[in-house]
């Protein structure tokens, strides 16, 4: 398979490796992508692939708790230009689109732009066509994660990152407002490191093995003998599940703590037991190619 400028230069923003080495990793790989990233990290040069995709829509990532808070949403909903996500009128119907998930509970997008706007009898279908009209640039709800229960919500960066975490514990600490703080703390964790599972056993067995395989590869070509190189990996998978898992990782405002341990300080302290279930990190524009030109037609094609 050929390879292109363009695809160096894809390998290069993906892992921040230089022009040669990606160059070579393509040739080696056949010009397959994701075969050259773990080349490249097999040898050494790319220490983690980045997210994939540039943040380049406009918009805004949001997240909110219901009134009664045993429910909370967070949305994605992108726009064209700054300009017009920090417009309030465009604010305002990104809220009602919220609010309106957790008070219809549709399925996904399509059965959300079916269901009546939360306080209207029209829908949201027709308010977003309204708003395309008025504003002048076209607008699309991307995505969007309710969760039941005990829940946490934090929005950075004024729509940046919008992220949701849900929780079990009982209705008498998550009453407390140590509880909501702890909750919060967990939420801006998420923002800020990126985990991509909630512990060692949400991450799937074929992510652990292409992980082994690779931190293996990296292990023999330094030079250690093949005998000893399943207990290497052991020790450095604990690395890569202390990066990944959301339980594992430092603290970010006390690193001598894991989030384990301070979930587990928290409900001892509250007078009880808390555990972290699950959770949903939006990032505006997250995987949306960085070319404002092809992103007006990109909402054009997907706007009905």
């Amino acid at each position: 398979m050929a390879f292109t400028a363009k695809d160096v230069a894809a390998l290069r923003a993906k892992t921040g490796c230089g022009m040669m080495d990606c160059k070579k990793a393509l040739s080696q790989a056949d010009g397959d992508m994701d075969k050259a990233v773990d080349f490249l990290r097999e040898k050494g040069l790319a220490a983690a692939t980045k997210k994939a995709g540039r943040i380049a829509a406009e918009g805004i990532a949001y997240a909110e708790v219901n009134g009664a808070a045993d429910a909370g949403v967070v949305i994605e909903v992108n726009a064209e230009t700054d300009f017009v996500a920090k417009n309030a009128e465009f604010r305002n119907f990104v809220k009602t689109c919220a609010d309106t998930v957790l008070a219809s509970d549709p399925a996904d997008v399509a059965a959300l732009l079916h269901a009546n706007a939360a306080g209207s009898d029209e829908t949201i279908d027709a308010i977003l066509k309204e708003k395309i009209l008025k504003i002048g640039e076209n607008i699309k709800i991307r995505r969007f994660k309710k969760f039941d229960g005990v829940v946490g919500a934090y929005i950075h960066a004024d729509g940046k990152i919008g992220v949701l975490a849900k929780f079990d514990t009982t209705p008498e600490i998550a009453a407390k407002p140590e509880f909501k703080e702890y909750a919060k703390d967990v939420c801006m964790q998420i923002a800020a490191i990126v985990p991509q599972y909630v512990d060692e056993a949400g991450v799937p067995a074929d992510v652990v093995d292409h992980e082994k395989g690779i931190l293996k590869q990296q292990v023999i070509d330094s030079g250690k003998p093949a005998a000893i190189a399943d207990k290497i990996v052991q020790g450095r998978l604990r690395k890569f599940f202390e990066q990944v898992c959301l339980v594992d990782q430092a603290y970010i405002r006390d690193d001598k703590l894991t989030i384990r341990q301070l979930t587990e300080q928290t409900g001892k302290k509250l007078g009880g037991a808390i555990r972290i279930v699950d959770f949903a990190r939006f990032e505006r524009g997250e995987g949306l190619e960085k070319r404002q030109d092809n992103f007006a037609e990109e909402i054009k094609s997907l706007v009905h």
